[in-house]
């Protein structure tokens, strides 16, 4: 989905007054890079903007049809409430194997039914991520955009951060870097609609 002119006030004055931003972190390791990018995030968000981390993805089943439905699974269904609850999503990814991690794409899969009244329908969604390599995850970012603007979220195309980094370096730890996804959510905080 395309970000067009601007229309309306979704959720969020331009003040960034009590902004809930749930984060989705693709990388399930305790010590992950890009857990540690929304770690530092969160120590260092706009004021009025509260950054919080979805916990748990490990524990959603992948998605079913035969599952969802009056007995969802718990994990998803607390995915689902944290979902609708946050004014802004912010997506933080690293790339497996050029694309998507599969905890990412299960968790928009999640978020998207039932179909056109997903929790992540209308939401504003900034996708971003840090990766090894010459790209920094550029590809699993535009997989993942494409993903959840499939899924009715209100995708920030023009958010664009992919840091790449070298095996052996922490990206979290360089003030330059976090700098960088900081202004992200700042700009996601900001957003006002899409046409």
């Amino acid at each position: 989905m395309s970000v067009g002119k601007i229309i309306a006030v979704v959720a969020c004055s331009t003040n960034m007054t009590d902004t809930r931003v749930l984060a989705l972190v693709g990388s399930l390791r305790a010590d992950s890079h890009n857990r540690k990018i929304v770690e530092a995030i969160q120590a260092q968000a706009p004021a009025g903007v509260t950054v919080e981390i979805a916990e748990g993805l490990h524990e959603i089943p992948f998605y079913n049809e035969e599952l969802d439905g009056e007995n969802v699974p718990a994990a998803a269904a607390a995915l689902r409430e944290q979902v609708a609850k946050a004014d802004r999503l912010l997506i933080v990814t690293p790339e497996y194997n050029g694309s998507t991690p599969a905890v990412i794409a299960n968790a928009i899969d999640w978020a998207s039914r039932p179909y056109g009244a997903g929790s992540i329908k209308g939401k504003p969604t900034a996708v971003v991520g840090t990766s090894v390599g010459q790209f920094g995850g550029a590809w699993a970012l535009a997989n993942t955009k494409k993903s959840a603007g499939i899924a009715g979220a209100a995708v920030l195309e023009d958010v664009d951060v992919a840091h790449a980094y070298a095996w052996g370096s922490d990206p979290a730890a360089e003030a330059d870097v976090v700098a960088k996804f900081v202004a992200a959510v700042e700009k996601l905080a900001v957003y006002e609609g899409i046409a």
